[in-house]
């Protein structure tokens, strides 16, 4: 038997959340190192799955398959195709660079032991969540993906209302609400999101008579399984709704305002650039591939909630005056720009909101933990409590400015690409779409080029006098993810090679084509 390598991938940082809780409360530097140590050998075990992965392979790569519950017919199933892969490897990326930058979040708030912070608990949780992030991409069988699906909202869930943003207006008590209010709101729209998935789940395993998404593509390959019409669709209706609240879209959004402004820079970055890319990633892997009649069905509705998701996210960024808030809102933009693509059911399309899902990930996580290193040295998120910070902090202006163009897609970095692939696919199926979305660029260059001038330049208010520059250890976080949007927006090949063979087999699940342009013959 082959070495278990996603087994292996997703169970180091299972181990080591397990490893780190354990380190006595004393111990909090040697918390801290264990939780990175395992967070980098994860990255080594997905870096080795990057290179066995054969993209003009089979679909699914490095499979394993080990029956579970046998009574129904549930089995522990993992393979990677090339978007799976891609996202796991984004994963495990992060989280190193999330650990480090939140090195002293979980600190003691002063020595009064009753408001003494587990901090081993930290990075314990957050070990845990890649630990179910990664095996969520890896996870072949409905069920079992349906069980991590939910299982990563337990320690988001501490991760939020435990250990909240220092930088509040407010008092403690009023700060200690707002955190348990928005890590109450998170948990019930993703639980009630769930529980209709769980719904679909079980329909879809009285249909089909089975978990496995291999077993389900062969009998309809072979004709042994034909959906009803109207069945296909509630069962479409039910997986699509909890993906939604998880991505988010439009009007089930509500919840990630809340929750990345209160929950801590770095653990900010692990919802909207790591826990959030599940529901974009599971439209592709289970809506279309289950259910493709359903999925080009619905497809126009769709289609409208992502171009308003995409303009009114951008609008209300426009307007914010808390960054981390402003940040958020331009996410369920940017998460409207993903859907689009896959929804456009075109190639360039789908490669392009893969593409987005990873590129998102990189310029989010820049540009928050940034804009994290400056609230934590001012001790506000308001916009007006800034000015003149690129006079006394050059570098930290600097990386925030590169990492706001990586956001607004700028050409020569790593979003632009994907951005300009999703507008080309829908151009091609849906020009009136692709009309409307292009407005989502230049609300983008707006509130991303307003917040850069009202925090960075003018008059250096009295505040920010004697503001300290990036630290060692904030470049370590800031300069790999900031070479990486150069490197991905000057050559991408290395990532759509990966991810094309994968968007071929998703679009010939849902049968179409790309169209073809329409050229008058020469006269």
């Amino acid at each position: 038997m082959s070495f278990p390598l996603l087994t292996a991938t997703a169970a180091l940082p299972a181990i080591g959340a397990v490893a780190t809780a354990a380190v006595p409360a004393a111990r909090r530097t040697a918390a801290k190192w264990l939780g990175l140590a395992f967070s980098l050998g994860t990255l080594v075990l997905a870096g080795i799955a990057l290179a066995r992965f054969e993209p003009g392979g089979d679909r699914f790569q490095l499979t394993e398959s080990h029956a579970w519950i046998k009574d129904f017919g549930v089995r522990y199933e993992l393979g990677v195709d090339g978007i799976g892969l891609a996202l796991m490897a984004l994963t495990a990326l992060l989280i190193p660079f999330v650990i480090l930058a939140g090195w002293h979040d979980a600190d003691p708030l002063e020595t009064n032991s009753s408001r003494w912070r587990p901090t081993q608990g930290f990075f314990a949780l957050i070990l845990m969540v890649e630990a179910m992030v990664i095996l969520s991409f890896e996870a072949t069988d409905v069920f079992l993906f349906y069980i991590l699906f939910e299982a990563m909202l337990i320690p988001m869930y501490f991760l939020i209302g435990g250990f909240g943003d220092r930088a509040h207006s407010g008092s403690d008590e009023n700060a200690a609400a707002q955190r348990s209010y928005a890590a109450v709101k998170f948990l019930l729209y993703n639980l009630v999101g769930g529980l209709i998935m769980l719904a679909a789940v079980i329909g879809l395993y009285v249909v089909a008579g089975s978990f496995s998404l291999s077993e389900i593509a062969e009998a309809r390959a072979n004709g042994s399984l034909s959906m009803a019409t109207g069945t296909e669709r509630w069962l479409f209706l039910g997986f699509f709704f909890a993906f939604a609240v998880k991505a988010p879209l439009w009007p089930l959004h509500t919840w990630l305002p809340n929750a990345m402004g209160e929950a801590t820079s770095p653990v900010a970055v692990l919802i909207t650039a790591v826990v959030d890319k599940v529901g974009t990633f599971a439209m592709l892997r289970f809506c279309l591939q289950l259910f493709p009649e359903a999925s080009k069905w619905a497809t126009p509705v769709i289609l409208v909630l992502a171009l308003i998701s995409i303009v009114y996210g951008a609008l209300l960024a426009v307007g914010q005056r808390d960054i981390k808030r402003l940040i958020a809102y331009a996410s369920i933009s940017h998460f409207g720009f993903i859907i689009l693509g896959i929804f456009a059911m075109t190639s360039q399309g789908q490669s392009g909101a893969t593409l987005y899902m990873v590129n998102h990930g990189i310029s989010t996580a820049a540009l928050m933990l940034v804009a994290g290193f400056l609230i934590t040295r001012r001790g506000s998120r308001l916009i007006s409590d800034y000015g003149g910070v690129q006079k006394v902090a050059p570098v930290l202006a600097g990386t925030f400015l590169i990492g706001g163009l990586a956001t607004l897609s700028l050409p020569g970095l790593a979003p632009f690409v994907s951005e300009f692939l999703v507008l080309v696919g829908a151009f091609a199926a849906y020009p009136a779409a692709g009309i409307v979305a292009t407005t989502g660029i230049v609300l983008a260059a707006i509130y991303v080029l307003v917040l850069y001038q009202r925090t960075m330049t003018g008059p250096v208010k009295a505040e920010v006098q004697g503001m300290a520059d990036l630290k060692a250890r904030e470049l370590v976080v800031v300069v790999p993810l900031i070479a990486l949007l150069l490197f991905l927006g000057v050559y991408p090949k290395p990532l759509t090679e990966i991810v094309n063979p994968a968007v071929q087999h998703t679009m010939s699940d849902v049968q179409k084509k790309d169209p073809q342009p329409e050229v008058e013959a020469a006269k």
